[in-house]
């Protein structure tokens, strides 16, 4: 690949890449907050059930009952 080649590269997909960038920026804010949501109700569901659940996330704990 030439110089040339990957400026051509770029210009052909820097409109694609500047709007996937700009809309991740700003869908950030909203992904954190469902994601915060969703550990609030795993946490509220966990304590209706008596189910354990691991903070981390790194095991699944789901199958094991308090």
């Amino acid at each position: 690949m030439e110089v040339t080649d990957l400026i051509n590269l770029m210009v052909n997909n820097g409109f694609a890449i500047a709007v996937a960038g700009y809309l991740l920026i700003r869908l950030e804010k909203q992904i954190n907050n469902l994601s915060s949501s969703i550990n609030k109700l795993n946490t509220i569901i966990s304590t209706k059930l008596g189910v354990v659940i691991d903070a981390d996330g790194s095991i699944d704990d789901s199958h094991k009952v308090a």
